[in-house]
């Protein structure tokens, strides 16, 4: 197997680290904007960094990413950016004859007139509208394959294979008491994207009614999250689980819900009060006379520590799992599956923070279960669409297991 990596910030990176310990692939190229990004995941595998080569590459370019997947004959494209650059890469991979994977879907946008009662333009639906020429080529897109989503979705799919008769309700919970030293606001992830998917409106599928939406925030409930992370209020977010479960998974409501706090929750609701969260570029005036074109959102991220840079001053445990409730064995049962980092760990064993690492082990997983051919398939998928056993066994084997808590 040989891979095109595009993006080399806090993921990416992380993505070459785990990768450089397997043997399933012949090759990797690892790609961005900034070379010096590249270069710097590369260069900093040392030995293990003879099967990466590092090159630049703008992800908005369709035909020039089509152009680096030829030239190297890659098999896969593994998209490690933002949701903005989701379909020039998904285009390119096709046109290429590539499979595809992603960590995060095509963008949303909310209805025009109900916002937050109903949906308009649903995440991913851009990228399932071209699921038939996908199957045509027989080539696989399987998207939503990180953490959340990707892990929970196939914590879903082991939840109604080997758990459950029947399945109530599948709700994705994500909480930390990670704390980052010396900052007062420091998102462990991407800023672009937790605006973009916190201050959408939330998503939630019920059987018989399908798709809707809420306001932002919206049902509070505190959860308890387990190895020692304790009780965090979690609210309803705008995510892929709930665009992709209900596809493949059968249950009468599905639900995400994130651990934000309400410092941050108050911040967000802030930066879209005074306009800051939009992407749509505005004019300033530019230093030494002029005017200049930014996008508010991408001035917040600039003015924002990177998150792949504070794993020295994190401190605390990341969880991200999936809570199902039903009936099992003829009695009606909940548990919550759920996977576990201590950025302590990461950090000492990959050099990474535990949010980007957590979300980068999941793809290169599933990129060695398609090198294997254990997880084959056409089209469009999500990852509760293929086994979820064979997942989970090799997370493990990874040196990161997952549990489960009868709740």
């Amino acid at each position: 197997m040989r891979v095109l990596l595009v993006g080399a910030g806090g993921v990416g990176t992380a993505i070459t680290r785990i990768a450089a310990r397997r043997d399933f692939f012949d090759h990797m190229v690892v790609a961005d904007y900034d070379p010096a990004r590249a270069d710097a995941a590369v260069e900093a595998l040392g030995e293990a960094g003879r099967r990466f080569t590092a090159e630049r590459v703008d992800a908005s370019d369709e035909a020039a990413v089509r152009a680096l997947l030829e030239r190297h004959r890659c098999d896969v494209l593994l998209n490690a950016t933002d949701p903005r650059f989701v379909m020039p890469l998904f285009g390119a991979a096709l046109d290429a004859g590539a499979h595809y994977l992603d960590m995060a879907m095509s963008l949303s946008r909310p209805h025009p007139e109900r916002p937050h009662e109903e949906c308009g333009v649903k995440l991913g639906d851009a990228q399932f509208e071209r699921a038939g020429a996908w199957e045509r080529a027989e080539r696989l897109a399987l998207v939503g394959m990180g953490v959340e989503p990707g892990l929970s979705d196939v914590f879903a799919r082991y939840a109604a294979d080997e758990l459950f008769d029947e399945i109530e309700e599948i709700g994705v919970r994500d909480g930390a008491n990670l704390a980052v030293d010396g900052y007062d606001f420091a998102p462990s992830f991407s800023i672009w994207t937790t605006i973009e998917e916190c201050l959408n409106p939330p998503v939630v599928y019920e059987d018989g009614r399908g798709w809707f939406t809420t306001p932002p925030f919206s049902d509070p409930e505190v959860f308890d999250f387990p190895e020692g992370i304790g009780e965090v209020e979690c609210v309803n977010v705008e995510h892929e689980e709930v665009l992709l479960v209900p596809r493949w998974v059968k249950a009468r409501r599905v639900t995400f819900k994130y651990g934000l706090g309400r410092e941050f929750i108050d911040t967000l609701r802030t930066l879209h009060l005074i306009g800051l969260d939009r992407t749509e570029p505005v004019t300033v005036a530019a230093e030494g006379g002029g005017t200049a074109r930014v996008s508010p959102r991408d001035v917040v991220a600039a003015c924002l520590p990177d998150p792949a840079t504070l794993g020295d001053r994190m401190h605390g445990k990341t969880c991200a799992g999936t809570w199902v409730k039903g009936v099992g064995d003829g009695r009606p049962r909940e548990v919550y599956l759920y996977h576990v980092v201590d950025n302590q760990w990461s950090m000492s064993t990959y050099g990474s923070q535990a949010v980007v690492w957590q979300t980068a082990v999941n793809p290169v997983v599933a990129l060695e279960l398609m090198a294997e051919g254990v997880w084959t398939g056409a089209g469009v998928l999500g990852p509760e669409a293929l086994p979820a056993r064979p997942f989970l066994d090799k997370l493990t084997a990874y040196g990161s297991p997952w549990g489960m808590r009868e709740q």
